[in-house]
């Protein structure tokens, strides 16, 4: 897989009360990162290894509809996001203040 591709697969950390739970608890730490909607789970194991330089057991995707929103009389929609549940191998540790 070419480095172009894996630096546009990873858009952003997922900072919500689930994802911080996850990360914090288990044996196993797990994290979740919102990817591309078009980003396979090899492409997602790629990426993260690339990037954080750790090593990745496993990869579960989420697809999270957007939902609709109302203002007014105007319906709107949000955008759909993918999610990414990332597993790290034991003894693993993810820092995203230090990506190169």
């Amino acid at each position: 897989m070419k480095a172009e591709r894996l630096l546009q697969v990873i858009l952003a950390p997922v900072i919500t009360e689930k994802a911080t739970f996850i990360a914090e608890s288990g044996a196993k730490p797990q994290f979740a990162l919102r990817v591309a909607s078009d980003a396979t789970k090899p492409e997602i194991k790629a990426a993260v290894e690339l990037l954080f330089k750790v090593e990745v057991d496993s990869v579960s995707v989420l697809n999270r509809k957007g939902k609709v929103k109302r203002a007014g009389r105007y319906m709107g929609r949000r955008r759909n996001n993918r999610i990414a549940y990332v597993s790290l191998k034991k003894g693993q540790e993810l820092d995203f203040s230090e990506v190169n």
